[in-house]
């Protein structure tokens, strides 16, 4: 009987595919498998891996050393993050398509890439950076919430979109300078039940990072609510301090 359950699948994963070829995420193109770019897209994107600062993520050119010179000076809350791309063109059409042209199937696609970053413990944790009720319920879902539960189904790891609530609204962050933005998000967090983190290394998950003040308000409440350890994985990051004020 499984063997059956398992050959029928199949076969709907081919009629499917012939009937709706995956396309590139970037621009639509149709190219041969799901969650892929074409040539011209997969060109345009910086992959950043797992290399560069071991704190924060931060591509390290020209030297030998592990760790950035701002992690060394102020060693930040989150103690691991990691970016599958470059914040670019390509990279934050695909959030703005995901964020407010509700294509939610680009969340898998995010997930995918993502995934390999995350370095899980036991214990560990995903939980999505929260929206305030508001905004949730003017856009319908929070995007950081679906990429988790990808994670989740991938990695085989609990998340947790309830864990995280955000108590205050915020006004947008985009065009900020990085102190405007550490004083918008300061105290706009706050651990559900803090029995739920004791102990434990919770994930955060987000579509775009550009400071880092929004993980590093979450990580603060979190570490005061137990956590042992907090990390951040997200879509994209922004590395290059021109692209802050956009």
């Amino acid at each position: 009987m499984d063997g059956l359950r398992v050959l029928l699948r199949a076969c709907a994963r081919t009629a499917l595919d012939f009937a709706l070829p995956p396309r590139c995420a970037g621009c639509g193109t149709i190219v041969t498998d799901v969650h892929s770019f074409c040539a011209d897209c997969w060109k345009s994107i910086e992959f950043l891996g797992d290399g560069g600062c071991e704190t924060c993520g931060l591509p390290l050119e020209a030297t030998e050393q592990t760790t950035c010179a701002r992690c060394m000076a102020v060693p930040p809350r989150v103690e691991r993050s990691r970016a599958a791309v470059a914040y670019d063109e390509l990279s934050r059409t695909l959030a703005i398509r995901l964020k407010y042209g509700r294509k939610v199937a680009i969340a898998r696609t995010m997930a995918h890439y993502m995934a390999p970053l995350v370095k899980p413990q036991p214990g560990s944790v995903l939980v999505p950076v929260p929206l305030h009720r508001t905004r949730l319920w003017t856009r319908g879902f929070n995007q950081s919430a679906l990429v988790a539960r990808e994670l989740s189904r991938r990695l085989m790891i609990d998340s947790d979109p309830m864990l995280l609530r955000r108590t205050r609204h915020t006004p947008p962050l985009k065009g900020m300078s990085p102190l405007q933005r550490r004083k918008t998000v300061a105290g706009a967090f706050r651990v559900r039940d803090k029995a739920s983190v004791a102990g434990k290394t919770v994930i955060l998950v987000d579509d775009v990072l550009t400071t880092g003040s929004t993980a590093e308000a979450c990580a603060r409440v979190l570490k005061r609510a137990g956590a042992a350890r907090v990390e951040l994985v997200s879509w994209a990051r922004v590395v290059k301090p021109s692209q802050l004020m956009r």
